[in-house]
């Protein structure tokens, strides 16, 4: 068999461990794209025992960094020569966070650790994926982006540096849905250009999954940590993830699969819409469901405006290759 290399971000802890596990264990060589490199040597040698295999690599990568992320493609194609799937893991999301917080490239951090760096990460390593012969790309989307089915709701984006920070309160969540909106429709469009490449890109939407005591003390808020702590009694384990993961980036049955959202039971989900006038029950069960999203994710407009932006903001970093 000829050896295949996947990239996973995030891959010291929760769901990203288990899929580097998951791949390692298939025979898969695994890159750990990881901040912490100290923290995350326990976590490869963790693999290695548990998968016998020798082929778990780590790198360093804050996703939250273009410098970072210019250094950890440059340094992966001086020692590969392909890759087959990219699997972007990693996110920010520190509940309880009331400070505006910027990233090195004096970024709002959740959308430069949920959007812009994936953007760069892959548009920095298009031509590498395209040296396979069956390449794939997988983004992490999340049940919050439910809550655009609230016909009212957008992303904000006229506050990425901090310009309005005094005006009104830092609300996180709203972040994360918005980042995560936002990464959501960078993939489809991905998606479609880069089609003639060959290279397929899919997101998946994560449910309730089991959080690791270390996660849950870094909460901010108590209030946020109990409800987490409670939900973890019945919400699903990181491995039952990773299955899923590596089904959308390994199977026959997404092999020709693109531009989709994908949930943990291998279902395709529809784009759909709350009917007019229609709130209340309605909406619950939208939140509840796992068949569908809101369409606002098909919204042009936007679509061309998140685009616009991530394009500029990474422009100093980005391939040229990769046009409007």
């Amino acid at each position: 068999m000829v050896e295949r290399i996947v990239i996973i971000t995030g891959s010291n802890s929760g769901i990203g461990k288990a899929a580097a596990k998951k791949f390692a264990a298939e025979g898969y060589r695994v890159v750990m794209a990881c901040r912490d490199i100290e923290r995350s040597k326990i976590a490869q040698q963790e693999i290695i025992d548990a998968t016998n295999s020798k082929k778990v690599e780590l790198m360093q990568l804050d996703v939250s960094s273009f410098d970072s992320i210019r250094t950890f493609c440059s340094e992966y194609k001086e020692n590969h020569n392909k890759l087959d799937v990219l699997i972007h893991n990693a996110a920010y999301f520190n509940h309880g966070e009331k400070e505006y917080q910027l990233s090195p490239d004096n970024i709002e951090v959740t959308f430069a650790t949920n959007t812009f760096g994936p953007f760069l990460m892959t548009s920095l390593l298009k031509d590498t994926l395209a040296q396979s012969d069956d390449p794939r790309i997988l983004t992490s989307s999340t049940t919050n982006i439910k809550y655009f089915f609230d016909p009212k709701r957008e992303i904000e984006l006229d506050d990425l540096h901090g310009e309005n920070k005094d005006d009104k309160p830092y609300n996180v969540y709203k972040r994360y849905g918005d980042s995560k909106m936002a990464l959501l429709m960078l993939t489809f469009r991905i998606a479609g250009k880069f089609r003639d490449a060959g290279i397929k890109a899919n997101a998946v939407m994560i449910p309730n999954i089991r959080q690791e005591k270390s996660s849950l003390r870094k909460f901010k808020s108590k209030y946020y940590r109990t409800i987490a702590t409670f939900q973890n009694l019945f919400a699903r384990p990181p491995e039952r993830m990773a299955d899923t993961y590596f089904q959308i980036c390994d199977s026959e049955e997404f092999k020709n699969v693109t531009g989709k959202l994908i949930n943990i039971d291998n279902k395709i989900m529809q784009c759909t819409e709350l009917p007019p006038g229609k709130g209340g029950i309605a909406l619950l069960k939208e939140l509840m469901s796992f068949d569908t999203y809101p369409r606002y994710v098909e919204n042009k407009e936007m679509m061309d405006k998140v685009w616009e932006v991530s394009m500029r903001e990474t422009k100093s970093h980005r391939e040229p290759d990769l046009q409007s």
